[in-house]
């Protein structure tokens, strides 16, 4: 297995200005050899930005989105070939976020999934369950839904798999890490049903709420190999704190 990847997602926050003060900090913080893998998720706007200050660094660049299309008349979109051209490494797809506000559909991020690997760059896809959904019994069945949707072609390239459950994204209130391992436990198992030796080879992050003060409850879990961070993660300091925790 490789190292624990911890990722922060920006989500719609930083000017320029605070993106090249973040940054430098953080590699100040980081240094030349990191125990953990780290990527930044910055918005749009700071994406060449941040290209050019982590060229050559040990920290890798993500993207929050992208469009399945190569290319043609999707206004407002960014496409992972464009993501792909700029130097972006690792997009997340299917976040809670895209799929509840803005309806985002399991096949439309089944495409964003595949496109991400046409183009070369290694998805994160996100799963997960509303409170809802949970307390009627129902969050693997959603998980699974969601897994098979996005991976029913197969694993067709380096794939990152962030369990986020909805209802503690944002809130201030994580799930409980047995819950966590759990859900991590079967989406592993699920992975190895279907794709043997590769299916070990992915990545399951834990997104929701991640802090500091409970990291270590989540990234110190057999199953889990690195977290998707967002409120946590605006602070270097406290992003850099939260991989630590993922091998100390």
């Amino acid at each position: 297995m490789s190292k624990a990847l911890v990722a922060a997602n920006w989500k719609m926050h930083k000017t320029l200005r605070e993106t090249e003060e973040y940054l430098r900090r953080l590699l100040e913080l980081v240094g030349d050899e990191p125990p953990v893998e780290l990527a930044v998720c910055p918005s749009f706007t700071a994406l060449a930005l941040a290209a050019r200050l982590l060229s050559g660094s040990p920290i890798a660049l993500g993207a929050q989105n992208g469009h399945p299309k190569k290319e043609g008349a999707f206004t407002g979109e960014v496409s992972m070939y464009q993501l792909a051209d700029l130097g972006v490494r690792y997009v997340i797809c299917g976040h809670s976020e895209r799929r509840h506000l803005f309806g985002e559909s399991d096949a439309f991020v089944a495409e964003k999934v595949r496109a991400a690997w046409i183009h070369g760059l290694t998805p994160i896809l996100c799963v997960g369950e509303t409170l809802e959904e949970r307390q009627g019994g129902r969050a693997w069945e959603v998980v699974e839904r969601q897994l098979s949707s996005a991976l029913g072609d197969g694993l067709l390239g380096p794939l990152v798999i962030a369990y986020e459950p909805v209802w503690a994204i944002g809130t201030g209130v994580p799930a409980h890490p047995h819950d966590a391992q759990d859900m991590a436990r079967r989406i592993r198992a699920w992975l190895s049903e279907r794709f043997g030796g590769k299916g070990a080879e992915v990545r399951i992050q834990y997104g929701g709420s991640v802090k500091p003060e409970n990291a270590r409850e989540f990234l110190g879990l057999p199953e889990i190999q690195g977290a998707l961070v967002g409120g946590a993660s605006l602070d270097p300091e406290s992003f850099w704190q939260i991989a630590l925790a993922a091998v100390y």
